[in-house]
């Protein structure tokens, strides 16, 4: 690398003359802002002139986009920059964060009645406690909402599930206070409650589509049967009428007769007995 010395400043006043020691050869360089940076020293604002010039995202949107939650990759992504020139404007904002989710730990949840006495980070290593999970493990973290205000999150996993928790930080006197945004911190509030599970949902039943029928050639009626003669009903039997009793009937007497002997009696000459 050939080393240049500097002869002064160009007519047009917005150059600088060097000059080639051994060739004598000279070179016009543009006294722009990145020269004056360099020339002070100043890395952090060569930094910025180069994401500047590379990509359409300023150094203060970097941190912006980081302070609302985006990560270092997610952020060097939209930028269409390396991620180590990102870190740089990234790392500030990190602390921050992270400092904010450290002092919401502190703070009280907001119940009903009022805040609690215990602070946030108690009532949550209590909850994981109860049930048995490992509170070393989860993260928390911090950002600014759009209305401004700190989000404070936690992120644990349970099983092969990926949970999250999520509380509005107020910061202020006595460690401020943090209000529940979801049913996950709502439930990390009660250690005695019952964590959601998660249901599936069955889809309703379709209506089975009747099999349609096939239509048949038309057939000529048949006959209709000869319907059984009606047997009719025997009628009822009306209650006889009283008989009334009629005169006893009058006994014949009998009239007497002169008996007369029968020709046998006669003939023997015997006398007939009967009368």
């Amino acid at each position: 690398m050939r080393a240049l010395r500097v002869v002064g400043i160009h007519e047009d006043g917005k150059s600088i003359v060097l000059e080639d020691p051994a060739r004598h050869e000279r070179f016009l360089l543009p006294a722009d802002e990145r020269l004056r940076a360099a020339a002070r020293g100043d890395l952090t604002r060569l930094g910025q002139i180069e994401i500047e010039l590379e990509s359409q995202m300023r150094p203060r949107e970097i941190q912006a986009r980081i302070r609302a939650g985006e990560s270092v990759q997610q952020v060097a992504t939209a930028a269409g920059v390396p991620e180590q020139r990102v870190e740089r404007f990234a790392y500030p904002v990190l602390l921050e964060r992270s400092r904010i989710a450290e002092l919401a730990q502190g703070a009280h949840p907001v119940r009903e009645d009022g805040p609690d006495v215990r602070t946030l980070g108690e009532v949550v290593a209590y909850a994981f406690g109860v049930r048995g999970q490992d509170y070393g493990s989860a993260e928390w973290d911090a950002w600014k909402g759009d209305d401004g205000k700190w989000v404070v999150a936690l992120r644990w996993q349970t099983g092969r599930s990926d949970m999250s928790a999520h509380w509005s930080f107020a910061p202020g006197a006595h460690g401020g206070t943090v209000t529940v945004l979801d049913e996950q911190a709502e439930d990390l509030l009660d250690p005695q409650r019952t964590p959601r599970a998660l249901r599936a949902v069955e889809p309703e039943p379709l209506p089975v589509a009747e099999p349609e029928q096939p239509v048949l050639a038309a057939e000529e009626p048949a006959e209709p049967e000869a319907a059984a003669p009606e047997v009719p009903a025997e009628p009822e039997p009306k209650p006889a009428l009283p008989v009334k009793p009629g005169p006893p009937p009058k006994s014949k007497s009998k009239k007497n007769h002169p008996a007369v002997p029968a020709w046998e009696d006669v003939l023997l000459g015997v006398r007939s007995q009967r009368g």
